[in-house]
This record gives structure tokens, C-alpha cells and sequence, in this order.
């Protein structure tokens, strides 16, 4: 019987962690999540007012 108490104090112990683990993975994808909208969002309005200039490939930089 006190074998059986041992076990379910460590299993207990063990869903605690992961449930603070799994919490702290949501609050943080959460965070995420939202600094990604508003990058998103900044990124639209840059190419809306046309002001997005990435140079890609053989293109030349507007100063030349």
C-alpha cells in the first residue's frame, strides 16, 4: 500500500509539472501569436503605402 502512495505522489507531482509547463508554453504561443499579428499588420500597411523596399535578386537599390 505504501508503494502505491509513493506512486501516485510522484505521478502527482509529475501532471503539477506539466500542467505549470503546459501553461507557460500557452501564455508564451499566446504571446507569440499576437507579436506575429501586429508584424503582419505593420507589414501590410508598409506595402500599402508602398514603402516596403526589399531588394531582391539583380535588382538595383534605388540610390544608384
Amino acid at each position: 500500500m505504501e508503494k502505491l502512495e509513493e506512486q501516485i505522489a510522484h505521478l502527482t507531482r509529475t501532471v503539477e509539472d506539466l500542467s505549470d509547463v503546459v501553461a507557460r508554453q500557452d501564455a508564451e504561443i499566446a504571446t507569440l501569436t499576437r507579436r506575429v499579428h501586429m508584424l503582419m499588420e505593420r507589414e501590410a500597411s508598409r506595402e500599402s503605402e508602398g514603402s516596403g523596399g526589399i531588394v531582391v535578386g539583380d535588382e538595383r537599390p534605388p540610390h544608384y
